[in-house]
């Protein structure tokens, strides 16, 4: 049964999605405030949530101050963040600081719970291959781990199933719909900016130039591919 931390400030929200969630079969931890939810997950003996449902717009710290500190301290967790406006500026920034998917609400039971189980499937990306060398990136998809010049890199479930997809194919084009079927497995909801967002954080920890990606390319007006160059 997977845990979820939901973290919403809105009681009446907070509490129809907690009931929503645990009618699905989910555990559910909640906190109100990004404070509150941080504590949570450094606390040894607190609850082992397996994806979190963040809101935006919280008091004291916000949602993508939340993020983006999970992120800085090596956290793989899968975060949905909720906004309530969709907004492009709210969802860009929102996904620049790590989040893999987002919701906008009013969101129905049946949106959301669709996206958690793709999170948590993302979460369990294949085991099927061997280990790789790329140009001193290692990929390990049996113990599903990747390293640069024999130094470990934590990447969040999206960005290691992104990465897999990638390199498994050297030289073949991607294009953002077939990546957002394959890493995201909900095209019907998909949006290119998912794809982007976490190419660019992928970037920024897998390559040494990110603004001259040797790994992964744009090729414009079709998508990626996985060098290396």
């Amino acid at each position: 049964m997977p845990h979820v931390l939901l973290i919403e400030d809105d009681v009446s929200v907070r509490d129809g999605m907690e009931l929503v969630l645990r009618r699905h079969g989910y555990d559910v931890s909640t906190a109100a405030t990004g404070e509150a939810a941080l504590a949570l997950l450094a606390d040894p003996a607190g609850p082992a949530a397996e994806l979190a449902v963040l809101d935006l717009m919280l008091p004291g710290m916000d949602g993508f101050e939340v993020c983006r500190r999970l992120r800085a301290g090596g956290s793989t967790l899968p975060v949905i963040m909720l906004t309530a406006r969709g907004d492009d500026s709210d969802i860009v920034h929102g996904l620049e600081a790590g989040a893999d998917d987002y919701v906008v609400k009013p969101v129905t039971a049946a949106v959301l719970e669709a996206r958690i189980r793709a999170a948590l499937r993302r979460a369990e990306p294949s085991r099927s291959a061997q280990g790789e060398d790329h140009a001193g990136l290692t990929i390990d998809r049996a113990g599903l781990t990747v390293g640069k010049r024999g130094t470990a890199i934590a990447l969040p479930p999206t960005e290691l199933r992104l990465l897999l997809e990638l390199s498994a194919s050297p030289g073949r084009v991607f294009s953002r719909e077939q990546l957002l079927e394959s890493v995201w497995d909900h095209d019907f909801l998909g949006d290119s900016r998912l794809v982007d967002a976490a190419v660019g954080r992928l970037r920024a920890k897998i390559e040494d130039l990110p603004a001259r990606p040797r790994y992964i390319q744009t090729v414009r007006g079709f998508g990626y591919r996985f060098g290396p160059v």
